[in-house]
């Protein structure tokens, strides 16, 4: 179902448009016949959209620049300009991984266009940096323009590309024909290729820890691996992922899993293995997730290890459902989970970074409107949008790649996972937009009722591990800390290197990147109090977690010789079928 949307949204999508529209066009084009286009003409456009036009239609009402600042920048244009012009054929092109290739700099017209390209960007960013509006407003008008810029930009299109004409005159058009077959095979499978999907299958060479699925119901099932060590601790340890996506990302092959790791280190573990929901689960809402997943797992993990207690771990918005379950379960006076691992979870809601501009009340109150009876939000669009908050990345480089260069991307697993989408139910998403992106109710004691129970995080009093990466653009560092203001437990927190998935992702036995910690004692209310006194590590958090877990996992026993229980038997092997489901 289609819905109207907010007019910034609809503006940068329409630039993403007009911009594949054009190297679209331009991809059967002779590299002879290239003549510069409006794309990286001062101050003009994709599809010839008005500056102006796209700021108001941006912010909604006609744009205001600061006078002084306009003057300013429209001056250092204009000088800049004139110093390309007079480099003439001369002109380098700038320093940039897209336009790295020797091609661009022995190509003058290739080499001219990139040069203003960087200048109109530049020139861009410093305009919507000088609109005259709230933050929320200007930050909407930059990712706007980003989207924008990164579409622009010559290395897209073949007319300009120097090094995939090169290509394609060194290939005699095999590259062309190649690339036009990559094209067609993606608008098959609705999805831009950004690794060798054929290279992988889920079962066969990820997704292969050995395990048996022990329970299912119609929102997941739970999947319980086996040991590794002759002995494990007596505590059983719950991985809760993202339902947003599959949970292997969390099992990719042997040498990257953390689901193999927690067993290596002799953890009875279990993980939710969620369910792609189609039609018959277009109806299910939060508290549907909290109850009949989250809370429903707690409880047969428990029963099937005959543990009192059990350790959990949640990633992502698996982390934010875990916290909002332990709530629940708190508000009924019980106590199942002895300790609680958060890794790059949102538990307060008030620093979002870039997803902070998708999120208002008119874009709410739609989707509320669009899900009233139902429905699904398709997990493409979701793939969608994240792809776009790193738009040269996780999108122009491989249109760049796969189409006009004709390359087939290598096998990567992280990026096959990516691929593998999940749909949401309606409903769900529609409340969570509202209650924590939107009102950053979550974190607000008594403001949210959940299956039943007032939430109150300030109820969780057990020790908890939070974890976040220094760049995460999902979860932003500041976001991840800003649990340590709310949960009254132990606590420890621990800063990883890179993003949201290369972060947590980073097997101890790489020795890769570092890692930060702190006082367990002292939890300045912002990040950057708690920064100034943290050491840097070597290597993956993965071993400072282990050994956090092992405090709470109690005695060594011998190691479990069978799956499930009497009243709950091995269904089938891992990975199952759920996590089999295309969306």
């Amino acid at each position: 179902m289609n819905t109207p949307q907010n007019p910034w949204l609809q503006a940068a999508q329409q630039f993403q448009q007009s911009a594949l529209q054009q190297w679209g066009q331009m991809l059967q084009a002779h590299p002879s016949a290239a003549t510069p286009q409006p794309a990286f003409a001062p101050f003009a456009a994709p599809g010839g959209v008005d500056l102006n036009a796209m700021l108001s239609k941006v912010v909604g009402q006609p744009v205001q620049v600061e006078p002084t600042r306009l003057l300013q920048i429209q001056s250092d244009y204009l000088k800049d300009l004139a110093q390309l012009w007079n480099q003439g054929l001369q002109v380098k092109p700038p320093q940039d991984k897209r336009f790295a290739a020797p091609a661009w700099s022995s190509n003058p017209l290739s080499a001219y266009a990139a040069a203003v390209y960087q200048l109109n960007a530049r020139t861009l960013v410093a305009l919507a940096d000088a609109v005259q509006a709230d933050a929320k407003t200007r930050a909407r008008i930059q990712f706007a323009v980003l989207q924008w810029i990164e579409a622009s930009a010559p290395s897209n299109f073949l007319a300009f590309n120097a090094e995939a004409q090169q290509k394609a005159l060194e290939t005699k058009g095999e590259s062309l024909a190649q690339g036009i077959k990559n094209l067609l095979h993606d608008l098959e499978q609705g999805h831009v290729s950004m690794t060798d999907e054929s290279a992988f299958e889920v079962g066969k060479n990820v997704a292969t820890t050995e395990g048996q699925v022990v329970f299912e119901n119609e929102l997941f099932q739970l999947i319980q691996y086996k040991p590794l060590t002759d002995k494990v601790h007596q505590r059983p340890f719950l991985l809760v992922p993202p339902c947003i996506n599959k949970f292997y990302i969390l099992d990719l092959q042997p040498d990257n899993s953390l689901v193999r790791y927690a067993v290596e280190q002799g953890m009875t573990t279990f993980v939710v293995s969620w369910c792609n929901p189609d039609a018959s689960l277009a109806h299910k809402t939060w508290d549907d997730y909290i109850e009949d997943a989250l809370i429903k797992a707690i409880e047969v993990v428990r029963e099937i290890t005959r543990a009192e207690q059990i350790n959990a771990l949640g990633f992502c918005v698996g982390g934010t459902m875990l916290g909002t379950a332990l709530a629940v379960l708190a508000a009924r006076g019980e106590k199942p989970v002895a300790s609680a691992t958060f890794l790059t979870a949102f538990l307060d809601f008030s620093d979002t970074g870039v997803l902070d501009v998708f999120i208002d009340e008119n874009s709410v109150r739609l989707r509320e409107q669009q899900f009233a009876n139902g429905g699904l939000m398709p997990g493409r669009d979701l793939a969608t949008t994240f792809s776009f908050l790193r738009p040269t990345d996780l999108v122009w480089n491989y249109v760049v790649g796969n189409y006009l260069k004709g390359e087939t991307p290598p096998p990567f697993d992280l990026l096959y996972w990516n691929s593998d989408s999940t749909n949401l139910p309606g409903p769900f998403y529609a409340w969570y937009l509202r209650h924590t992106y939107l009102q950053n109710q979550l974190c607000q004691p008594g403001a949210l009722s959940v299956c039943g129970q007032p939430v109150d995080l300030g109820r969780i009093d057990i020790p908890v591990y939070i974890y976040g990466s220094r760049e995460d653009h999902i979860v932003p560092i500041a976001g991840a800390y800003a649990s340590t203001r709310h949960l009254p437990g132990p606590k420890r927190f621990v800063m990883g290197a890179s993003g949201h998935i290369a972060g947590v992702i980073n097997p101890a036995r790489k020795g890769k990147r570092s890692h930060w910690v702190g006082s367990t004692e002292q939890f300045p209310p912002q990040l950057d109090g708690w920064l100034a006194s943290a050491t840097e590590r070597p290597g993956s958090w993965w071993t400072d977690w282990a050994d956090w877990l092992k405090g709470h996992a109690g005695a060594l026993v011998a190691a479990p010789k069978g799956y499930g229980s009497r009243k709950y038997k091995a269904i089938e092997p891992a990975p199952g079928r759920y996590v089999k489901v295309k969306a």
